[in-house]
């Protein structure tokens, strides 16, 4: 595995530990708003991970296929979070974090030295959506804490 594909397959895990959190957040929320942006976010990543798969298989390499154990903790830490207070905030607080963690990967993997250049330049491509999914959930996050 060449050094591409270790972190692009790793940019993939933590993608699609997002898409994993946001199906589940869907099927555990109330609110039918939250419910659609839930299941919207998550085609969206489904839509990174397959788009880096598709990298990482023309250069020869296979794609990771799994998470991560920090993506599973993190969504066991939702779900009791949400047991104690606010559903909604508890998911989209918890949710807003899986944004923070897939932006820095991405920034940290961009700004690498290491990092290929073609690599930097595929990830490049994603960011603006990665940024734009994170910021959405932060605005959230901050209008439901405003709203408490």
């Amino acid at each position: 595995m060449n050094n591409s594909t270790k972190i692009l397959n790793d940019i993939i895990s933590v993608t699609r530990d997002g898409k994993e959190f946001y199906e589940h957040a869907a099927s555990k929320v109330d609110d039918s708003e939250l419910m659609t942006l839930f299941a919207r976010m998550a085609t969206v990543k489904g839509q990174i991970v397959a788009g880096l798969s598709n990298e990482i298989k023309a250069m020869g390499d296979k794609p990771a296929e799994k998470g991560t154990l920090a993506g599973d903790l993190s969504q066991l830490y939702g779900d009791l979070r949400a047991l104690l207070g606010n559903k909604d905030y508890a998911y989209v607080a918890k949710l807003e974090d899986s944004e923070d963690r897939l932006l820095k990967a991405f920034g940290e993997a961009i700004a690498d030295a290491d990092t290929p250049a073609s690599t930097r330049e595929i990830l490049g491509r994603y960011l603006p959506e990665v940024r734009s999914c994170h910021d959405l959930m932060r605005s959230r996050k901050l209008a439901l804490k405003k709203a408490a």
